[in-house]
Order: C-alpha cells, then structure tokens, then sequence
C-alpha cells in the first residue's frame, strides 16, 4: 500500500493540472442539488427535414424485459432499475436506452414502447443512477432518434423528456468536462430542436454555446479525439455524425446561422473520418489504445456507412493528415500516432502523451506501445479494456506491463492510480521518421516517463519496418534495476519459442512468421486479452529482458 507521502504525491502530481472550474466545479455540483421541473413539456416542433437512419450498434435487448450489457444478462424483474444487483456501468447502460436504436431495432419497436413507459413510472425525477447528468444526456438522445426515425413516443415519455431536458440544463458536467460536457450540450441540442417554444431555445443557446468551445478543443486539427482514446474517438464521431443529421433535419427551423453551424460540422467530421481509417487495423476495426475495446462505439462500418447516408463519406485530400513514401507512413502529428505500412503488414505506433493534461481519466501507461498486423491479422496487440472502476484488476489494465511497451523496474510509465487518475505522466520526445522512396522505414522516439526513478531513466524506442521485415529495438540509459520489453500476442495466434534459444514462430491463420532475439533474453508467459468490455481471453506475452539496457527483435516474413 502507498504511504501517507506517495498519496499526497499521487494527488499533488494530479490535481495540479486540474482547471479551476473542476475544483468549483466539483463543490457546485455536490452541494447544490435543483428540484425537478414538472410543468406541461413544451409544444413539439412540428416543421421537419428528413432524418437518415443513424449508426445502428448491436442490439442489447433479447426480450421485452431482459438486457445484455458488459456480456452480463438482466431481467427487470430480478434486478430492477437501480440497486446493488449490477455494477454502475451496467446501471449506466440500462438507462441510456441504445437498443432503441440499435441494428434490427423497428423488429423490437413494441418491446420499445413497453419498456419506455415502465421507465417513466418506475425513475422518479432526480432519483437514481438514471438522472445522473451522463445517462440522461445519452438518453434523451435516444429517445428523440427513436421518434425522428419514424416512432411515437408515448405521451408520459414526452412529458418526461421535458423534465429531463430541464434537469439537465441545471446539472451541466463542469467538474469532469471532456466528453461527458459534450454529451451534455449534444442532448440539450437535441432537446432543443425537439421541442420548440422559449424554454426549447434557452437549451438549444446553452448547447450551441458550449459545442462552439467543445468542439474546436475536443477535436484536434489531425482530426483525432484529444483524449487519444480510439473508442472515444468513434464515440465522438457518432456524436457529430449525429449533430450533423439533427442541423440537416432542423434546416427550416435553424437558418443561415444553421446552415454555417453546419458547413463547419461536416468540415470536422471529414477530418475525423481519416483518423477514423487510420487507427484501425486491416480487419476493419479500431487499434486499443488507452480506454479502448470492441462494440461499445458503433463498430467502424456502421460509422462509414452513416457519414454515407448524410454525404459526408468521401473526405476531402485537405482533411486527412500528412501521408508520407506512396501512403506507407500517415502521421497524425496533433494527436501523436504514426501508421506504417509493407506489404503484408500494418504497425500502429503510439508517440503520443496520455491526454490531455486536465482529463487523463481514460488514460493508460501505454507510451511507446504499438500494435501490429499481420497478412490482415492482428499479432502484436495491447491488452484492451474489460472493467471501469477502482478495482485492481481495472490498474492492471491500465499499467504498462498490460501493453505492447517496455517496463522499467516493475513501474508503470506514467503513474495511473484510482479508477481514472494519473499523477506524473510519460511525454514523448525527439520523434524522428525516416520515409525512404525505397528501403525500410524507421520511426524513432523516446519518453521521461522513468525520469521520475531514482536513475532518471529514458526510455528510447525504435521501429524499423521493411518489405518483409519488423525490427524493434528498445534502449532504457540511466541506473535502473532491470527493463522488460513486452509484446502481448492475439489470443488468436500460437507462438511458439525453440528450447534453450532466443527464436520461434508465430502462427497465424494467414500465414507464418519467424521471429529471432538479436539483443536481450526472452521468455513466453500467461496473459490475457480484453478486447471488449467483460470479456477475458487467454493469451501470450513474448517478453525481453533487456541486457545491458538494450533488447532488439526481429520478426520476418
């Protein structure tokens, strides 16, 4: 357990890069608490556009009154709405109601109705995990896309939506900002358009005005999402994909300022998409860096196949990152990721710091981590995200020895600690790629996140790839106990490692590639993989202990 002094360290090296409003923020939030609004909804907006079907994901309702969330079923009759039977993440996903508008979802649209109104009957307002401000915004969101796509909201449910709209106007997410403030104006947009009347223009002013600050920090220039998480990434390109239909069907309402809101919007979103094909592997689906894991966002083809539908699918050349050598390395220079490519292979390589130096809440200690495939399969992966919460299974995940990097004395390279803290926090330096016309690519970089050690270590990798070939090689100077290279492996390839040498094999379903230590000793132990929220599966971690500061592997194919 940490003593007295590293705790005061922990939140020292935390909260001082905290903005202000967080800490009032915060105080606000908890000791002012507003009475619900229950006064008639107002009018319902009567002058519609044409709505387009939105990203669908997989649906999570398998009967009228049975859920599946987090690969954990419930019935309402056994667990209700609220209580301990379930963990807040599930509680959470019970009530931002996505299976209104999952795949499939005009099949349960009966199912819908049903468990709309019970929800009304059975929340009372304010109360519950339901009415926090985050589930709220996510589910007057829902609510609204399941009447624009062609639904009646019962009359109870309308009524309803008002009041939520009205409490959330009032419960506004300052002390966490980051995407949950984004969520926050998106429903209150919605809401606003939704409704029409004075109180309906008051929200669609407070969401407006905060998307105009929200959006230009949150989405970086190089179109990646600042917290440099690639889930949260296709989260908030759902959100614009969204905003974007909502101005599109709202055009008669909005105006000539709706119509520039919009050209902006579409202008944000087309840069978003290249991040978008850029951070994902050649199976179609995203890489796991930081808080990342399977079907939570819309999976990638669903994302495309809205901005399809809303005329926002083909990105403009002035909206995508640098491309360097014929397309073989894309570097996303403000969010810090580098895609290399060969022929037969794609590497993924993190250069980037943590987040965002105020909300690092979904950070991992994963500097310097890369994932890599293979003839179209993923090898080299980093560990995923299976849990949220304090739990020590939850600081493992987010530690470094979890990820596809180096380890320096059993520490982690930037010092996550709680549920969703970090104190002091790894920063890449001296990034250098080397784009040949010919010949092999090399992507160098180091980080200071051991600079903290006794030894004031750095850590310094580099990429070398080639027609047929990967080089990785790892360099830690300064005093330093012992340093370990790991490369966690796809559950879905066996390795294999020839006795008493530092040489073997991985064995793919495309194909076979030979991998040999040239500096440092290996080892193959245990692990596991997580690439979806609940799910745990067995794998292996090819792990190098560096010798004389220095490990380098050499993988052919």
């Amino acid at each position: 357990m940490p003593s007295s002094l590293e705790h005061l360290s922990l939140y020292w090296h935390t909260l001082k890069h905290l903005r202000p409003v967080q800490f009032y923020g915060r105080l606000w939030f908890r000791l002012t608490r507003p009475r619900p609004v229950l006064r008639q909804a107002p009018p319902m907006r009567t002058s519609i556009g044409i709505w387009q079907r939105c990203a669908g994901r997989a649906p999570s309702m398998l009967a009228p009154d049975t859920f599946l969330f987090l690969r954990q079923e419930g019935t309402l009759g056994e667990v209700g709405w609220d209580g301990p039977q379930r963990e807040k993440l599930w509680r959470y996903n019970q009530h931002y109601f996505d299976d209104l508008n999952a795949v499939g979802a005009a099949d349960r649209a009966h199912w819908h109705a049903g468990l709309l109104q019970d929800w009304v009957r059975s929340n009372p307002p304010g109360v519950g995990n339901g009415w926090e401000p985050y589930p709220t915004s996510l589910r007057i969101v829902n609510w609204v896309k399941w009447q624009l796509a062609g639904n009646t909201l019962p009359e109870a449910c309308v009524q309803s939506l008002a009041v939520q709209a009205r409490w959330l106007a009032r419960r506004l997410e300052f002390h966490l900002l980051g995407n949950h403030l984004f969520a926050n104006a998106k429903a209150l947009c919605f809401a606003g358009l939704f409704f029409e009347g004075r109180e309906a223009d008051r929200w669609l002013r407070t969401g407006l005005r905060l998307l105009a600050r929200e959006v230009p920090e949150q989405i970086l220039p190089d179109g990646g999402h600042f917290e440099r998480s690639t889930m949260y990434h296709a989260l908030a390109l759902e959100d614009m994909l969204d905003l974007c239909n909502l101005w599109t069907w709202g055009a008669d309402a909005l105006g000539e300022p709706g119509q520039r809101q919009l050209a902006a919007w579409r202008e944000r979103v087309a840069g978003m998409l290249g991040w978008l094909k850029g951070m994902c592997h050649p199976d179609g689906e995203i890489a796991l860096f930081n808080d990342a894991a399977f079907g939570v966002a819309p999976a990638v083809a669903e994302l495309n196949a809205y901005a399809d539908r809303l005329g926002l699918g083909r990105t403009s050349p002035e909206a995508l990152p640098r491309a360097e050598a014929a397309r073989r390395v894309t570097r996303f220079g403000d969010s810090g990721y580098v895609r290399v490519e060969a022929p037969e292979a794609v590497a993924l390589l993190d250069v980037a710091p943590v987040g965002p130096d105020y909300l690092p809440g979904h950070a991992h200690a994963d500097t310097l981590s890369f994932e890599f495939s293979l003839f179209g399969q993923r090898l080299f992966v980093n560990s995923g995200t299976s849990c949220y919460g304090v739990s020590a299974e939850r600081l493992r995940q987010r530690g470094t020895g979890a990820h596809s990097t180096v380890t320096v004395d059993g520490e982690d390279s930037s010092e996550v600690w709680g549920g969703f803290r970090v104190a002091r926090r790894a920063r890449p330096f001296d990034l250098f790629v080397d784009t040949p016309q010919s010949g092999a690519i090399e992507v160098l970089c180091s980080h200071d996140g051991y600079h903290r050690l006794p030894g004031q270590v750095v850590h310094t990798r580099r990429w070398r790839l080639g027609e047929n070939t990967l080089v990785v090689e790892d360099t830690v100077t300064g005093a330093h106990g012992w340093a370990e290279a790991r490369f966690h492996i796809n559950s879905r390839v066996e390795t294999t490692i020839e006795p008493n040498r530092d040489e073997g094999a991985f064995i793919l379903r495309t194909g076979r590639a030979a991998w040999r230590l040239e500096a440092g000793e290996a080892r193959l132990e245990p692990s596991t993989y997580h690439p979806r929220f609940g799910s745990t599966e067995r794998n292996q971690c090819l792990v190098l202990r560096l010798k004389d500061g220095k490990a380098r592997l050499r993988l052919v194919w």
